[in-house]
């Protein structure tokens, strides 16, 4: 095989937009968490331990909401089969 099947590159194509949408996200929600007030919930706010929390944070946020975001773009692709 040496790549030009289209289904192929179908695969490929929906496989970047996966990748840069939740790219996307992570980065949006890292710029929302910027907005929390951590420093209430942890006991030294300056610590690199809060900002890999942040990171994890925004990571795991982001997963999220593009990973709903990918399952409501493939349901609604599914939903052309019912007209």
């Amino acid at each position: 095989m040496d790549g030009s099947d289209p289904l192929n590159y179908s695969f490929a194509m929906s496989s970047l937009g996966y990748i840069i949408l939740t790219l996307c996200a992570i980065g949006l929600s890292w710029w929302a968490l910027q907005q929390v007030r951590l420093d209430l919930f942890v006991k030294n706010p300056k610590s690199a331990q809060v900002k890999v929390l942040q990171i994890f944070l925004s990571i795991a946020l982001g997963y999220e909401v593009s990973r709903f975001l990918i399952d409501y773009f493939n349901w609604s692709a599914l939903l052309k089969g019912l007209f």
